[in-house]
This record gives structure tokens, sequence and C-alpha cells, in this order.
């Protein structure tokens, strides 16, 4: 509650860190109540001001409708903010919304394009993905040798379900 009231004071002049960290701590009960509408208030003002992070967060809160009504369009908007700062975790959802075509038209090239982004990043779910669109020929043409690079990496971070594939597909190619 400490940490919350000053937040607070740093946060009402404007300090964009500050108004990130309260409304994470209003999104997780941290010195206050939970209180998800305080969390986006906070969130809100980081994010207009540019801060990743808390475009990141905002789009969470509206594609999971947390403190305001479900939107994935505007989900879409604050995480392609996001993204387009190098956000891996926001590039990895996009691609997603992409591939589902939540908030936006279902396009698998432009979620192929988003994954590319957050896996060269090293985000472990957009190297799985990548593996498996290479495999199947999802938004780009069908390629074993790039399917197993992305397998390989994401298994190498620990991906299970990566370390399968990789395994079945290499045995595919030797035969």
């Amino acid at each position: 509650s400490e940490a919350v009231k000053w937040y607070r004071k740093a946060a009402e002049q404007g300090d964009v860190n500050a108004q990130f960290n309260l409304g994470g701590c209003y999104e997780n009960g941290n010195g206050v109540e939970k209180n998800y509408s305080e969390a986006v208030k906070w969130y809100r003002k980081a994010a207009e001001q540019g801060l990743a992070d808390a475009q990141y967060n905002l789009g969470l809160c509206y594609y999971f409708g947390n403190g305001v009504e479900k939107n994935y369009s505007e989900a879409v908007k604050w995480w392609r903010k996001a993204a387009e700062q190098e956000y891996a975790k926001a590039q990895y959802n996009l691609g997603v919304c992409y591939e589902n075509g939540n908030g936006v038209e279902k396009n698998l090239a432009e979620a192929v394009k988003w994954w590319r982004k957050a896996a060269e990043q090293g985000h472990v779910n957009a190297q799985y993905n990548l593996g498996v669109c290479y495999y199947n020929g999802m938004g780009v043409e069908k390629n074993y040798s790039e399917a197993v690079k992305w397998y390989r990496k994401a298994a190498e971070q620990g991906d299970a379900e990566a370390k399968i594939r990789l395994e079945n597909l290499e045995k595919r190619m030797r035969m």
C-alpha cells in the first residue's frame, strides 16, 4: 500500500512507468483491492504515452473483457502499437488474432508475418506456430526444412510438443 501511494503521486503527475505500475497493482490486487476498471484507466494513460508494456496489457484487458467490454478490435489496436515497438508477446498475439479472425480479417500470411517477428526474438509459442505453418503450408509454402528449423528452436526452449513434432518430421525426412 505504501508503493501504491507513491505510484499514485507520480502517476497523477504523468509518470508513464508509475501509471503502468499502478495499473498492475489494481489488476493484481497488490496494495489495493483488485479492480480491473482502475487497472484499465491507468494502463490506458501509460499506453497513450506509448509505453509498449501498457499497450500490451490494455490489449489483454480488451481481449478478455477485464475492466472493459470484450472487444477484439480494440485488443488488436493496442497490440499492434506494442508490436510495432518490437514487443514479442504483442506480435505473437497479433498473429493469433490473424489466425482466428479475432478483431481482424482472418489472414494466415499476416499471422505468419507477426509470428516470425516474435519467433526471431525467441518467443517459443511463435516458433512452434511457425513450425506448424511451414509443415502444413499454412500462410506460407510448405517447407519441411523451415518447419524443422522452427520446431528445433521451440524444442530447445523446452516445448515438448515441438520436440515430438521435430523427431517425427526428421524421421520422415530420412525415409
